[in-house]
């Protein structure tokens, strides 16, 4: 494989914890084997080519800082295929088994949709090629419905039918690439699905018309043999003042509503949780509560800024419950962990994208480590298990089973008197976490 992208890189190497060469895994040993499998199948890490290939790390203050030799600055199919070759490079010596891709980060828009669709088709060639070489696999698979002009007041909620129309054609070519291309999933991220001021919104009729959108989506991918997994990815606002999707539970009421819960699953990225007030736990429970727990893209944000910054993920605790929640899942399906992420401004040299990636992937295993020797240990589960012990018989069994009503629990406390309760030990339940933290 050539290596002129990135001629001074070497296959990463794990090196265990005492290493300190930079430029290897100190945790991450993707054939080792936890919980009865390799780290690399709980992780499926993805690697996002909007923020790894394409991100100029530009901020709202200034234009980007990042270094991409090369890359020849043009919008050029050609440019777009010499990508591809850097992209496979880049993931071959990170270990990173799949990607994740927009139609417009992979192929240039063109004067007119024929000449955006024959792009992509020639890049989707590119990375066909690349994939039978190399083994990397397509993750998923979306369509930017939001960066260009047309999309400004929205795509599937646009309140113009040309915009639908035309969003709707460019989802047809993204899925049907997707599909060529052997992706997993398709996910939709409605980055202007929604609204800036509800002065000039038909609230119900925008979400009537993603209902319909989403249905078309599942429609057209069953005529063309598509059998991956759909996935909804929600976000709360930026760019929009509100986003339908604004975070799981909003998603699953919406797709509940629409009779779409049996063909969507979420994809649960940690900033957005970040945005919508929630921690990434409390998210993550609330998709596997409703069995629509899909994927995850994984990053964090700074709690102190009001903005999606899309930062690589390296606090351990963040992990671990990213982990936990994974582990009593089940694990992955179609879904992986797909780094939505990029470095920092100040970080505009090649290699700090491996530095980066590095970083993320040593602290999910360390995740992954804590999370499975938590679970083995089993203080954790079985203090959740004793606090809700009571439901396991008497009056508790009953309620569980939906045999009761009010008038059977007055007179229960009536006979019973005063309930008795034990402290819920927060504490002592976080320093447990310590313990193996």
């Amino acid at each position: 494989m050539s290596s002129e992208a990135f001629p001074d890189i070497p296959v990463i190497p794990f090196e265990g914890p005492d290493s300190r060469n930079p430029l290897a895994f100190k945790h991450y040993d993707k054939e080792e084997v936890i919980g009865g499998k390799p780290m690399k199948d709980h992780f499926r890490f993805g690697m996002a080519y909007w923020h790894t290939m394409r991100n100029p790390l530009a901020d709202p203050f200034g234009p980007g800082t990042s270094q991409k030799p090369w890359d020849d600055g043009t919008d050029s199919v050609e440019n777009a295929v010499k990508r591809v070759d850097v992209a496979f490079e880049f993931m071959q010596k990170t270990g990173i088994d799949f990607y994740c891709f927009h139609d417009r980060d992979v192929a240039p828009e063109g004067a007119t949709l024929k000449e955006s669709n024959e792009s992509l088709d020639r890049v989707a060639d590119a990375l066909e090629s690349k994939q039978k070489e190399t083994g990397i696999k397509l993750l998923w698979g979306t369509a930017c419905l939001f960066a260009h002009p047309r999309y400004n007041q929205g795509a599937a909620t646009s309140p113009y039918a040309e915009v639908f129309a035309y969003a709707g054609a460019q989802v047809k070519k993204a899925l049907e690439v997707t599909h060529r291309l052997g992706g997993e999933g398709y996910t939709f991220w409605g980055g202007r699905e929604g609204y800036s001021t509800l002065w000039n919104t038909n609230l119900k009729q925008e979400l009537e018309h993603l209902a319909a959108f989403l249905h078309m989506a599942v429609d057209h991918a069953r005529k063309i043999g598509f059998t991956g997994q759909f996935y909804i990815e929600p976000k709360p606002r930026e760019p929009s003042t509100h986003q339908y999707d604004s975070d799981s539970a909003a998603c699953l009421n919406f797709l509940r509503e629409h009779d779409l819960l049996d063909h969507l699953k979420l994809n649960i990225e940690t900033n957005h949780a970040t945005l919508a007030g929630h921690s990434m736990m409390h998210e993550l429970e609330v998709a596997m509560a409703a069995g629509a727990l899909g994927s995850i893209d994984a990053n964090t944000g700074d709690e102190l800024i009001g903005w999606d910054t899309d930062q690589f993920p390296t606090n351990i605790y963040l992990t671990t419950q990213i982990m936990l929640c994974l582990l009593k899942m089940g694990g992955f399906t179609t879904g992986g962990l797909n780094f939505d992420a990029k470095p920092r401004r100040e970080s505009f040299e090649p290699v700090d994208l491996f530095h980066a990636h590095i970083g993320g992937m040593d602290a999910f295993a360390r995740g992954l480590k804590v999370a499975h020797a938590i679970r083995e240990d089993g203080r954790l589960d079985q203090f959740v298990a004793d606090r809700y012990s009571s439901y396991d018989s008497g009056i508790g069994a009953k309620i569980q089973g939906r045999e009761v009503g009010f008038e059977q629990l007055e007179a229960h406390v009536l006979s019973q008197g005063e309930p008795s309760i034990p402290s819920g030990r927060q504490e002592m339940l976080e320093n447990l976490i310590n313990e193996f933290i």
